[in-house]
């Protein structure tokens, strides 16, 4: 059966890496920069893999929140900060990405961020659609 969407989202890239971005309601309109790690020039402007980390860390936030939310935790001062590497692949012919988050939950002792975790990365869409294509790990911090 389809997905029925609830939302979607629209953007425009032209000239790629050394390019622009821009949502169609205006709310994201940035220019893009080749990192120098990547042989580009580097300066003002954004990538792809900085605008993916940030969207799947907003994500994973919210479905952390959520789970927390059934399970009737507060996570309220809980952070994500997601990395994400581009590199070869073993062919040495493409590309891949890895994702890797820092995820810190005060609230929780070590054991229960963890589960969290867990549970999250089961319902966050980007976690879903990422799953058995590209590494996802996390480094997860409790405090409780």
């Amino acid at each position: 059966m389809p997905m029925k969407p609830l939302y979607t989202a629209i953007a425009t890239a032209h000239g790629g890496r050394q390019g622009h971005v821009k949502s169609d309601d205006g709310i994201i309109d940035l220019d893009t920069v080749t990192p120098s790690g990547l042989g580009g020039p580097g300066g003002a402007g954004t990538n792809p893999e900085q605008l993916f980390a940030a969207g799947y860390a907003a994500c994973f936030q919210s479905a952390m929140l959520y789970v927390a939310r059934l399970q009737k935790l507060d996570i309220g001062d809980s952070t994500v900060t997601g990395h994400v590497s581009i590199g070869q692949n073993e062919g040495g012919a493409g590309f891949m990405l890895a994702v890797r988050h820092a995820v810190t939950i005060p609230g929780l002792d070590q054991a229960a961020a963890e589960k969290l975790v867990h549970d999250a990365h089961q319902v966050c869409p980007y976690s879903n659609a990422t799953r058995g294509n590209i590494e996802v790990a996390f480094d997860v911090t409790g405090g409780a």
